[in-house]
C-alpha cells in the first residue's frame, strides 16, 4: 500500500478532499497532509517516507526529492512544472504528472477581464464614483476592433483566441511551433511582427531557457506606445524593471501583471507595484471555485492511472 502526502491545499473543501481519498483508503492507501512550507528541513521530514507526493504550486526542491528514498510519483496539481526540481526526479526515476486543462476558462477569463478592466477604466472611474467625481478624462476604449496578439497558443492561449474573437478581435498567435489545426481567424506570425501589430499582448507561454526575460526593454520597445501588455504566464517571462521603466516612460500604454519573479506577497519595493498604469493581482488567473474541483478530479485521476500502471498528464 502507498503513503500520499498532501504537502498544500487544493483549493478545495474538507468534504470533497475527504470524498476524494475515500476510494484508495479503501484500499489501503493512506494519506498525510501538511500546511504550506518553504522550509527545506520540514518538507524533507514530511515526505521522506511517502510513495507519492502533491504540490499545487510551492517549490518543491531537488534537494527535498532526493531525500524521498520511496518517492514514486510527483502529483502536480497546476500546468506548469518548473516548480519542481526534474533533474532530481529524472535522477531517481520518480515519474511527475500535471493537472493541464484545469484552468483553460479561469484563466482566459481573468485575461479577458483584464483586458476589459484596463481599456474602460473601472479601477480609476470606480474611485471617482465613490468619490463624488464624475468620468471627465476617464473616457475607455472598446474592445472591438482591437488586434490581440497570443504569445504562447496551446490551450489556455487557444481559448483565450476564441473568447477575443468572439469580441470582435483579429487574433495573431506566435508559438515555437505552428499549430496545423488553429482556426481560421487566427493568423501564425513571427513574434516580432505580433509584437508591433498588436493592441493587446497577452502571455501564455511556460518558463523555461528561451522564454526566460524573454519581454525586456527591447521586445518592449517594439510594441505600440497604446499597446497593453498582459502576463498570465510566469512571472520571469517578463524583466520586472523593463517592464515599470516602459510604463513610466510611456513606451507602452499599460499592463496586467498576475504572475511575479516571486509569489505574492509581494516585498514593497517590487518594481510592478511601484510604477504606473499597471493592474496587478496575487497570482490569482488558475483560481476559481470550478477550477479547484476539476483540478481536484485530475489530480486524483492521476494518482490512480499512476497506481494502476498507466500514468496520465506524463512530465517525466
Amino acid at each position: 500500500m502507498s503513503k500520499i502526502v498532501i504537502m498544500e491545499s487544493l483549493g478545495i473543501s474538507a468534504e470533497e478532499l475527504a470524498a476524494r481519498k475515500k476510494p484508495f483508503e479503501e484500499k489501503g492507501h493512506t494519506f498525510a497532509d501538511f500546511p504550506r512550507t518553504t522550509d527545506i528541513p520540514t518538507l524533507i521530514a514530511q515526505a521522506k517516507d511517502a510513495d507519492a507526493m502533491i504540490i499545487a504550486n510551492m517549490p518543491m526542491p531537488a534537494e527535498v526529492i532526493r531525500s524521498c528514498p520511496n518517492l514514486k510519483f510527483i502529483d502536480v496539481a497546476f500546468t506548469g512544472v518548473d516548480h519542481v526540481g526534474l533533474d532530481a526526479a529524472k535522477e531517481k526515476g520518480i515519474a511527475v504528472s500535471n493537472a493541464s486543462g484545469y484552468s483553460n476558462e479561469a484563466v482566459s477569463e481573468l485575461v479577458l477581464g483584464m483586458v476589459l478592466g484596463i481599456l474602460r477604466r473601472i479601477r480609476s472611474v470606480e474611485d471617482r464614483c465613490r468619490t463624488g467625481q464624475t468620468k471627465d478624462g476617464l473616457v475607455g476604449s472598446e474592445l472591438k476592433g482591437k488586434t490581440v496578439g497570443i504569445i504562447g497558443f496551446g490551450k489556455i492561449g487557444s481559448r483565450s483566441a476564441e473568447l477575443f474573437h468572439a469580441f470582435g478581435c483579429n487574433i495573431l498567435a506566435n508559438s515555437r511551433t505552428k499549430k496545423e489545426n488553429a482556426p481560421d481567424y487566427v493568423n501564425q506570425v513571427s513574434q516580432e511582427t505580433l509584437l508591433k501589430e498588436s493592441d493587446i499582448v497577452v502571455l501564455h507561454c511556460p518558463l523555461n531557457d528561451s522564454t526566460r526575460g524573454m519581454i525586456n526593454a527591447d521586445k518592449l520597445s517594439m510594441m505600440k506606445k497604446s499597446a497593453i501588455l498582459i502576463n498570465v504566464a510566469r512571472g520571469p517571462v517578463v524583466v520586472a524593471q523593463d517592464l515599470a521603466d516602459a510604463l513610466n516612460s510611456g513606451t507602452i500604454a499599460a499592463a496586467g501583471i498576475d504572475v511575479f519573479d516571486k509569489e505574492p506577497p509581494l516585498a514593497a519595493d517590487e518594481p510592478l507595484i511601484n510604477c504606473q498604469n499597471c493592474l496587478v493581482t496575487p497570482h490569482v488567473a488558475f483560481a476559481t471555485k470550478e477550477s479547484m474541483t476539476l483540478r481536484a478530479e485530475i489530480v486524483f485521476d492521476n494518482l490512480q492511472a499512476w497506481m494502476d500502471g498507466h500514468q496520465k498528464n506524463v512530465i517525466l
